[in-house]
């Protein structure tokens, strides 16, 4: 079972606090166990013969027991507290690295939300379950048993209740059990429906109130929440009947004792004491079987959770690092794409087919082409965002699958599509991929990306605070904050994508013109939509349907290439209409 194999795992670092709840539970389970017979003896021999002496000597006797009793209890709880906890930290932290190393194929295969869910609610459910079998359930068995051989030594004759209670409960609460799981497996799925839709909304808060969509995201969010909270209702009821159940099991229990033992008492075959220790002995056998079951009540859903998280962490990147991977590279970063195919895992058609190109260091080479029709993806080999399928991409004449990946992206600088900034400050996000960055070199590159005059009339400069997603500066300068953290890099290769669709032609030009004198060196690729970021690239790639179809100048394409033409008069139509 998963669910057994992921706490053996994330528990064997801590065997000594396990052992030490085993010794505690073991301490208060046998405490417990001596109280009802030394509680007969007073009633026998003290009580009912009037030996005060004997009477004060017991009681100090269980008085003592349950000193150690409460003692032991509180040990197993620390000790189990302590092993619990660590078991969720590591459990967190080793899905954290494992997504970290995932490729955005296998990002996108689970899907934000759920992987949000699996490290944060899968983990507490199983992180809770541990706490309460250390907690509760290692006592259980010992009180059960001990509760048995302490009942036959007060009446034998009454065992029969015993054979008779304990496998009743067992079958009732069994049942419901059965019931719950598929209900767990449900929940879960449905918390993730929540956490994707809500996630989308506030990433899309704008989109939602400039199309005036606010009453359908609401209705959307209402659905998924109202399935939720049936899904959890039905739970609730499933435990709302098992107490009644129990208490219902537990009282008939008691009174079939007394009905059945005042005989032996009328008789004189059956000590009063003697009958009151077989009845709480009894008590403790179904609350230790009560426990057991309830916890066992816990387990289908932490099973779940188990399955889940066993899912992240059994599946490897499709980016898998090298054996023997290579520690240095002489070259100044070219790059270069041999023969290059992917394909995505089941599809009929590659994404890029028999892509060759070479970009030398000090050039710009620009990669232009319809939406969808491969560009994001061809970049996002060079820094092994996900691998190629066919072929091979080189970095100074090197696979970029045997380069180490830390060498490997520190020698290429990206500023994504989707220009993103984390919480902190503008220093903290520039300094991102050079944490020793100093002041100056910040500035320099701020100035290069266009970007300084803003940073400057911030209030506190390059402390200036900056909200997750820079959702509190405008698109356009949280994409020339993105530019300058890569130039702060000083990596050898530079990778646009995409990278000044939000900023204005003058800005732009700006931009490229201050890049061409700062980073004259530097390995330059960028993807553009606008034929004017890219006039002066040393070459123009003109992708189409995942294959180059034609290349060369801007001078040279608009002789020779059909697709460039269409590209560029289609804009110049836009351009003029908008004027």
């Amino acid at each position: 079972m998963r669910l057994i194999r992921i706490i053996t795992r994330f528990l064997r670092p801590y065997a000594g606090l396990v052992v030490g709840v085993v010794v505690f539970q073991l301490v208060q389970a046998i405490a417990n166990l001596l109280l009802p017979s030394l509680n007969a003896d007073i009633i026998d021999n003290g009580i009912a013969k009037g030996d005060i002496g004997r009477i004060l000597t017991i009681g100090a006797i269980m008085l003592g027991g349950t000193l150690v009793q409460i003692a032991a209890a509180i040990a197993a709880v620390w000790f189990g507290a302590g092993a619990a906890m660590r078991l969720g930290r590591d459990m967190r932290e080793r899905i954290f690295v494992r997504v970290a190393e995932f490729s955005e194929r296998e990002v996108g295969r689970f899907g934000a939300p759920s992987l949000i869910t699996r490290t944060t609610n899968d983990v507490q459910q199983i992180q809770m379950l541990v706490f309460m079998f250390m907690a509760l359930i290692i006592s259980a068995p010992i009180t059960a048993i001990g509760g048995i051989i302490m009942a036959l030594q007060q009446d034998v004759g009454l065992s029969w209740l015993m054979a008779v209670a304990v496998p009743v409960l067992l079958v009732v609460i069994g049942f419901i059990v059965v019931r719950m799981v598929p209900q767990f497996r449900r929940m879960q799925s449905r918390i993730d429906s929540v956490n994707r839709i809500l996630r989308e909304q506030l990433t899309g808060i704008r989109v939602i109130r400039a199309f005036v969509r606010e009453r359908h995201e609401a209705e959307r969010f209402a659905v998924a929440n109202a399935e939720l909270a049936d899904t959890a209702l039905r739970v609730g009821r499933l435990f709302a009947i098992v107490f009644p159940l129990v208490m219902l099991m537990m009282n008939g229990t008691s009174v079939a004792v007394l009905w059945f033992g005042a005989a032996g008492v009328d008789a004189g075959t059956t000590q009063i004491g003697a009958l009151t220790a077989f009845l709480q002995y009894l008590i403790q056998i179904l609350m230790a079987v009560m426990m057991a079951v309830m916890m066992s009540m816990m387990v289908p859903r932490a099973a779940v959770a188990a399955e889940r998280i066993g899912e992240v962490l059994d599946t490897e990147s499709s980016v898998v690092p090298p054996s023997a991977p290579v520690k240095e590279l002489s070259g100044e970063g070219s790059v270069e794409f041999r023969d290059v195919e992917f394909r995505y895992p089941g599809a009929e058609e590659p994404v890029l087919s028999g892509i060759s190109f070479r970009a030398r260091p000090g050039t710009t080479t620009a990669i232009i082409g319809s939406t969808g029709s491969g560009k994001t993806t061809l970049v996002g080999l060079v820094p092994r965002l996900f691998d190629a399928t066919g072929g091979a991409v080189l970095i100074d004449g090197v696979d970029v699958r045997e380069i180490d990946p830390d060498l490997l992206w520190g020698r290429v600088g990206l500023v994504p599509q989707r220009a993103y900034l984390f919480s902190g400050t503008v220093a903290s996000n520039l300094r991102f991929g050079k944490p020793d960055a100093t002041d100056e070199e910040l500035w320099a590159a701020l100035r290069t990306a266009q970007a300084e005059d803003f940073v400057r009339a911030m209030p506190e400069g390059l402390d200036s605070p900056i909200a997750q997603g820079g959702t509190n500066v405008s698109g356009g300068q949280r994409q020339r904050l993105a530019i300058a953290r890569a130039l702060v890099k000083r990596a050898p290769v530079l990778v646009f994508d995409d990278s000044f669709s939000a900023l204005d032609t003058a800005t732009d030009a700006r931009l490229r013109a201050a890049l061409a004198v700062a980073e004259a060196d530097v390995t330059r690729i960028v993807v553009a939509q606008r034929v004017s970021t890219i006039l002066d690239a040393d070459e123009i790639l003109v992708v189409d349907d995942g294959r180059i179809v034609a290349r060369g100048t801007h001078e040279e394409l608009l002789e020779s290439s059909e697709t460039y033409r269409e590209i560029v008069d289609s804009q110049l139509r836009v351009d003029e209409e908008a004027a």
